[in-house]
């Protein structure tokens, strides 16, 4: 009975890995959730709104409070200037972003180039919308951009291009120049680009998150979502926002008001204090991030594992290939019960993971826990037999 646009597409592998994290009692190093709340003012913000009747319907588009927070946000930290009444929506988490952004503007037929190894709802949207998925390979180990791909992605029958820097799930941080070359081929071929730049201030040493819409002439054609969830650990809260052109964020409103219409009326004002009160949050919580990263990314080396140490986001890859498994699948299927760990095999998030350079041995784990916690998954990995 499953309705055509649903069929093929598999259940989210982060329910299925979080799941059996649970049934086993597995240390999680899957599933990309922080251990550790975000600020205490901007709980004490949402309490306040609870307490004190900002409980019904927030306007569509979000109370006014948060566009305007969003809209200082962008042009305090890229320089980009935005009119709150009618180029910022709020959106249920970036997730309902991706899913308005695709469904507001992709006909049926539409090509969409994506960047893969990409997000499953990607998948999942650009199959509901009757779009045609181009992938474009961030090939491994090193999981750059070829500029020569991207251009032989693009058609007559290109629609937009979906982009996602700081990259999910390889860590990648596209530079100003790979970030020119996607510039240069929506301007040559008169494309849309959606950016998905939920992990913008989780960068690390020596890397920088520039958002597309900043190089010249993108702004007209960027259609820019982000999120609270990532930068100040409120995963939970799903208060998300799209920015760019009027006629881009009329599109996502346009389909957002047929799927939720609103949502978290007393968290929009909380999201609205963190942007504009606590604004070095972020920052320090990258730094805490990037010490635990390089503490997984040792435990995880001497344990036998290939690590491609990433530059930003959540998440570290390993190459599993040596210890003689068939796909990382197999291997995130035994871990749990040879060694008490969860992590997600890298392969789902590809078309053909066997294609060379691709992710069919490579193995996604999150690095966004206590340290505490990270040293026990370490410990269970180093004291367990890993080889098929």
């Amino acid at each position: 009975m499953l309705a055509s646009r649903l069929q093929g597409i598999p259940a989210t592998i982060f329910s299925e890995m979080s799941a059996l994290a649970a049934r086993t009692g597995s240390v999680n190093l899957g599933q990309g959730f922080p251990d550790v709340d975000g600020p205490p003012s901007v709980i004490a913000r949402a309490v306040e709104a609870l307490e004190h009747g900002q409980n019904q319907y927030a306007p569509g588009p979000g109370v006014p409070a948060l566009r305007q927070a969003i809209a200082r946000h962008q042009r305090r930290n890229y320089g980009l200037e935005l009119d709150p009444d009618t180029e910022v929506v709020v959106t249920t988490g970036c997730t309902e972003g991706i899913a308005a952004a695709l469904l507001g503007l992709v006909d049926p037929g539409d090509e969409v180039v994506v960047l893969e190894p990409y997000y499953d709802s990607y998948v999942a949207m650009i199959q509901m919308a009757g779009g045609v998925r181009r992938p474009v390979t961030l090939r491994a180990p090193d999981f750059r951009l070829d500029a020569d791909e991207l251009r032989a992605a693009v058609s007559e029958r290109t629609r937009l291009i979906l982009l996602n820097s700081p990259h999910n799930p390889t860590g990648t941080v596209l530079t100003p120049e790979e970030l020119a070359v996607v510039a240069d081929v929506a301007t040559e071929h008169d494309l849309v680009v959606v950016t998905d730049e939920v992990y913008e201030h989780l960068t690390f040493t020596g890397h920088r998150h520039v958002p597309l819409a900043t190089l010249p002439g993108m702004a007209e054609r960027t259609l820019t979502l982000s999120s609270a969830g990532k930068s100040y650990s409120f995963t939970g809260w799903k208060v998300g926002w799209a920015t760019g052109p009027a006629h881009l964020v009329g599109a996502v409103l346009a389909a957002k008001q047929w799927l939720t219409f609103t949502s978290g009326s007393p968290l929009q004002p909380a999201v609205a204090l963190a942007l504009d009160e606590e604004p070095d949050w972020p920052r320090q919580l990258a730094a805490g991030l990037e010490e635990r990263r390089d503490l997984l990314c040792a435990g995880l080396a001497e344990a036998g594992l290939g690590v491609r140490v990433p530059e930003g986001t959540y998440f570290v890859n390993t190459d599993v290939s040596a210890l003689g498994w068939e796909d990382g699948r197999a291997f995130c299927t035994a871990l749990p019960e040879r060694a008490g760990v969860v992590a997600i095999p890298t392969q789902v998030f590809y078309d053909d993971p066997s294609a060379p350079g691709a992710g069919r041995h490579l193995v996604r784990w999150a690095f966004c826990k206590e340290p505490a916690m990270i040293e026990e998954g370490l410990r269970r990995l180093k004291g367990a037999d890993l080889h098929a």
